[in-house]
């Protein structure tokens, strides 16, 4: 076996149809698009979601709601589960919060105030909630908003 001599299986290939070719073909005269109406013209396309005149399926469906384009999307970590897994000193950062697990994918994050924080910590995050700012202050630590 080599690369000279490597076959597709039989059966895998076959030859094209050859449309509107005479009537030896059994594709000639109408070419297999039946008789007159919008889709044996040429230039024929039908809408997207068309389903032949039933009602299409975006428009049977009830519509209900409102979805916002412009909302933003957080990773949210809360006082206690920072306070748990970070020591006094430590600068603790988004990246940081991934990497022990705290938050996932490359979201944005935002800190919010369930629990208490006993100890100083220096947090930087992209949105803190209100309470949770005033708790680091008050714990002694410090709040910094990313931009």
């Amino acid at each position: 076996m080599s690369l000279s001599n490597l076959r597709p299986p039989k059966g895998a290939k076959h030859a094209k149809k050859r449309i509107g070719r005479g009537q030896g073909s059994g594709n000639g005269k109408t070419a297999g698009r039946g008789h007159k109406g919008a889709k044996s013209r040429s230039g024929f396309t039908h809408k997207r979601g068309f389903e032949g005149g039933q009602m299409p399926l975006h428009r049977r469906v009830p519509k209900r709601g409102f979805h916002n384009p412009f909302r933003e999307e957080f990773e949210v970590v809360n006082l206690d589960t920072l306070a748990e897994r970070f020591d006094t000193g430590i600068d603790i950062t988004p990246e940081l919060m991934r990497e022990r697990g705290l938050v996932g994918r490359k979201g944005r994050v935002k800190v919010l105030a369930r629990g208490d924080v006993g100890k100083a910590l220096t947090v930087r995050a992209h949105k803190f909630s209100g309470k949770a700012a005033e708790k680091i202050a008050a714990a002694g630590g410090t709040a910094e908003v990313l931009s």
